[in-house]
């Protein structure tokens, strides 16, 4: 399976710089309108007519919505899943356990080590103090009593002001405070010669959470993302800027200000371009995640489907045992698509999609991977031509990135598992009771998740 995603996802890079062929989920279209679809055939066929066609920007009415524009399913899903549908086993670990018995999903892996080939370094590497953090405090876990805790503030001259016992975090977690103005990254390698210090962080101010967006490119000057982008990183330089439609999308719905106000506006996206006429290759995306990673991000968004690859697997795996939140597309290839992929890696939050009225949407991959349901069809977001009404997983997705930031926000000391605890504990269950293969574990419900207790 390995090698077949290989070579699908090479022979895609080489027609990038073609038209891109658009598909459509959608088994009620005509050639003509499918045609529409199309940007290098459009000018072929008669598009303004009766609705069944397009202008400017390849994007077609829903049949039996008025007015609601979709993006095509190519760009919605970037790249397809294999076409071949068999019946896949469930992810171990990604199992429809309900939060009250078991964690909403397992740690990354096993025990808490990171798997990684050969030339990967299997622990964590320093992080850097960068972005907006209380310039005189330091976040530490201690291995140790009120007595080791009085202890570590003598040694390095430090004020303790507060400490916890942290149920997730399982030991103290204590705010040192830095009384002689020498600098946070400073003062955290002195405290790395100290064992009894576990973890140690930057007391990171919430109002500008780091999250790392994996899209197409973006229209960086629309007014809905002025602010928005701390830093973007193209991995496909070489490739021409085509479709910005999806990445501005994306990014608005998470963070976007203005008419166009996001889940979370005054979150930091750190964006990477790896994705051009709704293709990519591994490699680009594994280094559009590395990039990520560096950013030192809380989440990655990824609203992207497409097939299993294990060294994606391994940077997921990676990722998570880093703390950072992964929030990926569940894929829009229908009830009987094989599982998409970052989406069903564990410990990636997978989310499908619903309408006003909390219905599936009926595009949407099913399986016991789904993780969580948010709101993805027509929804008003930023795009390249300025807005459009879009629909599919990946904006579902980007609503939930949105809803972790601001549970950052409120508290930036919380986990990733605490994080994925919140969102299945307090989730509005839909269909089956319980979790089930379709919503997950249910609704997305930003309140309750933010009022959720450690």
């Amino acid at each position: 399976m390995a090698a077949e995603a290989v070579i699908r996802l090479t022979a895609a890079m080489t027609i990038f710089a073609a038209s891109a062929v658009a598909q459509t989920n959608d088994p009620n279209l005509t050639q003509a309108e499918i045609d529409c679809l199309n940007r290098g055939n459009a000018a072929n066929a008669d598009c303004a007519k009766d609705g069944g066609g397009v202008k400017d920007g390849g994007k077609a009415p829903a049949h039996g919505t008025t007015g609601a524009v979709f993006l095509p399913g190519l760009i919605v899903d970037l790249f397809p899943n294999p076409a071949v549908v068999t019946e896949a086993p469930i992810p171990p670990g990604n199992t429809a356990t309900p939060p009250a018995v078991a964690p909403a999903i397992q740690a990354a892996v096993p025990g808490g080590a990171v798997v990684a080939p050969t030339d990967l370094v299997a622990t964590e590497p320093p992080r850097a103090v960068t972005g907006d953090f209380v310039p005189d405090e330091v976040l530490v876990t201690v291995n140790g009593d009120a007595g080791a805790v009085q202890q570590i503030a003598a040694s390095f001259g430090l004020e303790i002001r507060s400490q916890r016992q942290s149920r997730l975090l399982g030991n103290t977690l204590v705010r040192f405070g830095i009384p002689d103005g020498r600098p946070v990254g400073v003062v955290l390698a002195q405290l790395a010669a100290d064992g009894r210090t576990l973890r140690r962080e930057a007391n990171h101010v919430g109002g500008n959470v780091r999250i790392g967006v994996i899209d197409t490119g973006i229209d960086d000057g629309n007014p809905a993302l002025s602010g928005v982008i701390a830093g973007q990183f193209d991995a496909i330089p070489d490739v021409p800027i085509e479709a910005r439609d999806h990445g501005t999308s994306v990014d608005g719905l998470i963070a976007g200000t203005g008419a166009f106000k996001g889940m979370a506006p005054g979150a930091r996206i750190y964006h990477a371009r790896a994705f051009e006429g709704g293709k990519s290759t591994m490699d680009v995306i594994l280094s559009a995640l590395d990039w990520a990673a560096e950013q030192d991000v809380r989440i990655i968004n990824m609203s992207f489907v497409g097939p299993k690859n294990d060294l994606l697997g391994i940077a997921c795996r990676n990722a998570r045992a880093l703390g950072i939140v992964l929030v990926a597309a569940a894929g829009n290839n229908g009830p009987k698509a094989p599982y998409g992929y970052p989406a069903a890696f564990v410990g990636v939050i997978a989310v499908t999609a619903t309408d006003a009225k909390d219905g599936l949407m009926p595009q949407a991959n099913r399986g016991a991977y789904v993780f969580i349901s948010a709101p993805g069809v027509e929804m008003v977001a930023p795009s390249g031509a300025g807005s459009d009404v879009v629909t599919g997983t990946s904006f579902a997705a980007a609503i939930v990135t949105g809803a972790v930031a601001n549970l950052f926000h409120a508290a930036p000391d919380r986990s990733a598992d605490w994080v994925e605890k919140a969102l299945a504990a307090t989730a509005r269950d839909l269909g089956p009771k319980g979790r089930d293969n379709d919503f997950g574990f249910g609704l997305l419900d930003t309140k309750a998740a933010e009022a959720a207790k450690e």
